[in-house]
């Protein structure tokens, strides 16, 4: 049975939260509010948050948590980039120790986050994230330890809920909203928010094709691998699924689709060098590229979450952004 965060935990964790990081604002994206008429399209942007990207919500609220229950000493997690990040902010705020397990050659600006937050990186012989999390949890067991993993901590979901929330508190009329789906910790947080406020709000999560493996556990209700995940979006470069995410993702989100590495790119460079001037890594337009690709499935109040800016200098460059942002 697939366990969602409850909304009265979830608005608990947003007074939590309120402690360190700013309500990320929801603006009008007037380039996409064109694809039809009636449409009305937001960005909300979770770009603003410290690190760049919407992971510190559930990084922080999971080290918060497990602080109250039990000692903690250390806190560690596998990344790709992002929550590593997150997770180093979130021990630099609370004073915890924290060692983060990267795969090899990961994107340096994320790392260069992680280093300048205080953590100490390990780097793991692998490419993708598989290796980093075997090494990751090796270290973890010892006594003290808390390992921090995105994809099954109970307590990140309830982090990433309180988007929906938000959502919903700035934008009362939303009627579908899109989700960049990897691990899947922040369309099950949000989706369950969204649901438990307003049962006719559509969540639609979006997947790389290069990297499709929610996305065809979604379709077949069963947990399907793939052999890799070599996708420009590294945040959403999952390749092994969780059984149980499968299940909350089934019962939680009306719809999963694909989009290109050219549409990812597209959309980067839609988002900044159109009129909306927003800078958004390939993971973090996902949203702005499944909408780009068939704004007729929306109608009404659309909002797509704009999940991560941080960007390395050669995605820049392939998107053709390098040149304006620097």
């Amino acid at each position: 049975m697939a366990i969602f965060p409850d909304l009265q935990t979830a608005r608990e964790a947003l007074k939590v939260l309120a402690r360190y990081l700013p309500i990320t604002r929801a603006i009008p994206a007037h380039s996409l509010s064109l694809s039809g008429p009636g449409v009305a399209v937001h960005l909300k942007l979770e770009t603003e948050l410290p690190t760049g990207s919407f992971k510190p919500r559930g990084a922080l609220y999971a080290l918060v948590a497990n602080l109250a229950r039990r000692r903690v000493e250390e806190v560690t997690a596998s990344s790709t980039g992002n929550h590593g990040a997150a997770v180093a902010f979130a021990a630099k705020a609370l004073g915890i120790p924290a060692t983060i397990f990267l795969p090899a050659k990961p994107n340096p600006v994320k790392r260069q986050k992680i280093s300048d937050l205080g953590a100490r990186i390990v780097e793991s012989g692998a490419v993708d994230l598989a290796g980093a999390f075997q090494e990751a949890s090796a270290y973890s067991a010892r006594p003290g330890v808390y390992f921090l993993n995105d994809a099954t901590d109970p307590d990140v979901p309830v982090g990433t809920a309180t988007i929906g929330i938000e959502i919903l508190e700035q934008i009362p009329t939303v009627s579908t909203v899109y989700v960049p789906m990897g691990d899947t910790a922040l369309i099950r947080g949000v989706a369950s928010a969204l649901k438990q406020l307003s049962s006719k709000i559509r969540v639609i999560g979006v997947q790389a094709e290069r990297a499709p493996s929610y996305y065809l556990s979604w379709k077949e209700g069963r947990v399907v691998s793939t052999d890799t995940c070599d996708t420009c979006p590294d945040g959403l470069a999952t390749r092994t699924p969780e059984a149980q995410n499968v299940q909350a993702i089934r019962e939680l989100v009306d719809d999963v689709v694909l989009v290109s590495e050219d549409q990812l790119l597209g959309a980067v460079a839609h988002l900044y060098t159109r009129e909306e001037g927003v800078l958004a890594e390939p993971a973090g337009a996902a949203a702005t590229a499944a909408f780009l690709a068939d704004p007729s499935d929306s109608g009404g109040s659309v909002v797509l979450m704009v999940t991560g800016a941080n960007i390395s200098a050669d995605v820049k460059q392939r998107a053709g952004v390098l040149s304006q942002s620097g």
